[in-house]
């Protein structure tokens, strides 16, 4: 601090003395004076250039703080001193700015990456910034919308009746944009305060949620339903049994018909079992190495027994042919292909009228997966139908598959397992001319021995 008046001193000092040194030689009086005001002089404009250098420097903002101290020499002295402390300043400044740009940049990521749309509104609720999953969901240009007020952008009136009410909190389920998807999609919107009256506005695709919701109402009436109509079966047969005096033939018939009743409701409560359990785990807790023609044995006996009780006097009512390739042995959950197999050939079965064929085959394909399939000369499904097939409790004819003992579920059931073994289902279908049911495995699950071919009626 006191370097500067010092150095003032001093060097009035020495011009004083040189004054008084010139006028002794001179005989002259006051040049002592003259000396000492000449030296201030002289030490005013070298400051003040020294100051304008600092100004100067100053002025050259960004390179005065990148620059390199070893390539130039700075003014000096206190000014010398005052530039190197500004220009600390300068670079702590400047490197907090860059650490909160980085921050700054790295919260935005975030956003972006979130699932989620995210919409940054000030408080005329104009757009300051959105990722672009909120560009998908409210049809918004990140780059030509920044600016724009929301609700010259999205027109929905149930929007911006939410705009106006976002203090309530409430949410507000609405339609994408059109722009947004081929297909509808249902968005949850919400409102949230921040920073003196900006809004962060979030949407969220809810489509498979309420889709989800859908599929759990329908079920569980389905359910319901399903339920209900063999329990008022038998409260009926109940009810006659306990009001009437039914002779022995009639009390057997009820009794008969009581039986029927329970086991499909049995058979209903056992298949959603089966479909709780394959939903609980995407693949098969266990595996084993399958001869296909054991599997196909097993199926194709079941089918004989089936048809044999739908025709007169014990009677097979279907021609049940079998095809295969052999040996060859199919990686999987044995339980699990025997009941996709087994509902495949049942089906075939119940929904082919007496007198029909009925093809099980199990064939090897060139490219190393198997194929297994049920043809027959049924009913057969109009085209509208058979994308549906595979959903719960989906019936073509109601009457006729109640009246056959279906539950709804089977389709479901082979649908899911295929999907657990990584194999895929096709249906083909006339109608009036029969279906057929595909089960292709993947070749990865399929293990080949000696090739050979052999076709058997059984």
């Amino acid at each position: 601090m006191l370097a500067r008046p010092l150095s003032l001193l001093a060097l009035q000092m020495l011009g004083a003395f040189a004054g008084w040194w010139a006028g002794h030689w001179l005989g002259r009086e006051h040049c002592a004076w003259w000396g000492g005001w000449f030296a201030t002089m002289v030490w005013v404009v070298v400051d003040t250039v020294r100051a304008r250098n600092v100004i100067d420097r100053l002025r050259a903002g960004r390179g005065l703080i990148h620059a390199n101290p070893a390539q130039g020499s700075g003014p000096g002295g206190m000014w010398g001193d005052v530039l190197d402390r500004i220009v600390r300043c300068l670079r702590v400044q400047e490197q907090e700015i860059a650490e909160c740009q980085s921050r700054l940049e790295h919260f935005l990521a975030a956003f972006q990456a979130s699932p989620n749309g995210v919409v940054l509104l000030d408080v005329q609720q104009r757009i300051d910034w959105c990722n672009q999953r909120a560009c998908v969901h409210f049809g918004l240009d990140a780059q030509r919308d920044i600016g724009q007020a929301i609700s010259h952008l999205v027109r929905d009136p149930e929007f911006l009746t939410f705009l106006t009410d976002a203090h309530s909190g409430r949410e507000l389920v609405m339609p994408a944009r059109a722009q947004a998807s081929q297909h509808p999609i249902s968005l949850s919107v919400q409102a949230y305060p921040y920073a003196q009256g900006k809004w962060l506005l979030l949407s969220r695709d809810v489509t498979t949620d309420r889709r989800s919701q859908a599929m759990r109402r329908e079920f569980l009436a389905n359910v319901a339903h399903e339920i209900r109509t063999p329990l008022t079966v038998l409260s009926g047969f109940v009810e006659t049994l306990q009001t009437l005096e039914p002779n022995k033939a009639e009390r057997q018939r009820c009794l008969v018909w009581m039986e029927k009743q329970t086991l499909r409701m049995r058979h209903l409560v056992e298949d959603l079992l089966v479909l709780s359990s394959l939903e609980e785990q995407s693949v098969p807790t266990t595996r084993t190495r399958n001869d296909v023609r054991s599997l196909l044995d097993q199926v194709v006996a079941d089918a004989h027994a089936l048809s044999a009780g739908m025709g007169e006097e014990g009677k097979e009512a279907h021609q049940i042919d079998c095809i295969a390739s052999a040996p060859v042995y199919l990686e999987g959950n044995t339980q699990e292909l025997l009941s996709a197999m087994g509902n495949l050939v049942g089906n075939a079965v119940r929904y082919t009228p007496a007198g029909g064929s009925i093809t099980v085959s199990a064939v090897l394909q060139d490219d190393g997966t198997l194929e297994f399939a049920v043809r027959d000369t049924g009913y057969g499904i109009a085209a509208e139908h058979i994308p549906r097939l595979t959903e719960r409790f989906y019936r073509v004819d109601r009457g006729r598959s109640r009246s056959q003992g279906g539950t709804g579920l089977g389709l479901a059931i082979v649908a899911q397992i295929a999907h657990r073994h990584g194999a895929t289902l096709g249906i083909d279908s006339t109608v009036g001319k029969g279906s057929t049911f595909k089960l292709v495995f993947p070749a990865n699950l399929v293990y080949r021995g000696q090739d050979f071919h052999r076709s058997y009626n059984v």
